[in-house]
């Protein structure tokens, strides 16, 4: 497996297809939520495997380093494309100074962004009818 920082508009393909097929066809999220006019503005990462994109998330500095979108295909999980995307955030936004990185995460999501070093945040919320948390990780 291979992470790239990429740009939106040269990979706006594949990472399409990697989140309408974890957001919009497996958890049933509409693609009007989906779709934002953030990404354009987003640093992207996607993992390869083979040359076959299966994974991608963004890291938004507008924000204040707000990660999100985060997915991998179904088939890829639980082999590393998620720990690969994460670290390629944090090395990004880490090389731009940012002091620390943070996002919604689903509730099931939890215990793989712990096991990153991400501390939970607040009380649990609904966005798109999925349950999350708010976490954070302080970069030194």
């Amino acid at each position: 497996m291979k992470v790239v920082i990429a740009q939106y508009e040269k990979h706006e393909t594949e990472i399409r297809s990697i989140r309408e097929a974890v957001f919009v066809i497996e958890q049933q999220i509409s693609l009007d939520l989906e779709i934002d006019n953030l990404d354009a503005q987003c640093v992207h990462a996607i993992v390869f495997d083979q040359h076959v994109p299966i994974a991608t998330g963004r890291l938004d500095l507008t924000k204040q380093g707000k990660i999100g979108r985060v997915s991998v295909l179904r088939e890829h999980r639980r082999r590393g494309a998620g720990r690969l995307i994460m670290q390629a955030l944090e090395k990004y936004a880490r090389e731009h100074q940012l002091k620390k990185i943070w996002f919604h995460a689903q509730q099931s999501s939890l215990p793989f962004y712990t096991s990153l070093g991400y501390k939970s945040i607040g009380e649990e919320f609904i966005e798109a009818d999925i349950v999350h948390q708010e976490m954070e990780k302080i970069l030194s």
